[in-house]
């Protein structure tokens, strides 16, 4: 599962934090200072209270991490920075007027960072849409997040370990808004990580799938036709999807 590791723990980072939880990210925030890196203000995610530099080599880095910087000043940021260039990430971001921007990217070129690595900061962070406040930006940022995620498409990302039934799109026609080899997958609690497409489809995906772990047995694909109540709802996204189940016990 894709991890957004936030360094900082501000008034900008908990507007994100508070919109990720809804994006099926797991969580993390990092900060140094216990008025700003603890449960209570952030209970959305697992928090570290620590220097950074620790707080990320115990997080450690993989391909389906996301960092998003917006520490207290340009030296952490730089710390932060250096730290995830040297590892494998799915996106790494930072905060910052372009004056400070510029002043962390210098210096990391004359340290010796090549150009090529450093332009794959998305930094000032955030799509350009006028924002001001921290929720403005924080919404910039994670339409930013959005935006990366789709582009490395549903196979970048891995379905978490655990019981459950893996329900993964397997044939798409038509209008459907999700594609071949998104996946969810549905607990044996009910509770599910990833979607389908939302929705009707995903409520009957998620209905024929806790039927498949309570009973044991069913159809292990299964058709889903959309365009009927997209019709008759005037609803733009129709099409038909076919869903392959997976049983994980």
């Amino acid at each position: 599962m894709e991890r957004l590791i936030l360094c900082g723990g501000g008034h900008v980072s908990l507007q994100v934090a508070q919109i990720a939880q809804r994006l099926d990210f797991a969580l993390a925030v990092i900060d140094d200072r216990p008025e700003f890196a603890n449960p209570d203000r952030f209970p959305m995610a697992r928090v570290l209270c620590m220097p950074f530099l620790e707080a990320l080599d115990q997080l450690g880095g993989g391909a389906q991490d996301y960092y998003v910087i917006l520490t207290r000043g340009h030296v952490f940021d730089r710390t932060c920075l250096e730290w995830v260039l040297r590892h494998e990430r799915a996106y790494v971001g930072m905060i910052g007027s372009r004056i400070k921007v510029a002043a962390v990217m210098t210096a990391l070129e004359e340290a010796g960072w090549p150009r090529s690595v450093l332009e794959q900061v998305y930094s000032p962070i955030g799509l350009e849409i006028g924002a001001q406040t921290p929720a403005e930006i924080a919404v910039s940022i994670a339409a930013e997040l959005i935006q990366v995620r789709a582009r490395l498409g549903p196979g970048a990302v891995r379905p978490p370990e655990g019981p459950g039934v893996l329900c993964t799109i397997v044939k798409k026609s038509g209008s459907a808004p999700r594609g071949v080899g998104t996946w969810m997958l549905v607990r044996p609690d009910g509770q599910s990580v990833g979607t389908v497409g939302g929705g009707a489809v995903e409520h009957q995906v998620t209905l024929d799938a806790q039927a498949l772990w309570r009973d044991g047995a069913g159809p292990l694909r299964k058709h889903y036709d959309l365009s009927h109540a997209a019709a008759e709802l005037g609803m733009v996204c129709g099409g038909k999807i076919d869903v392959e189940f997976e049983v994980r016990r």
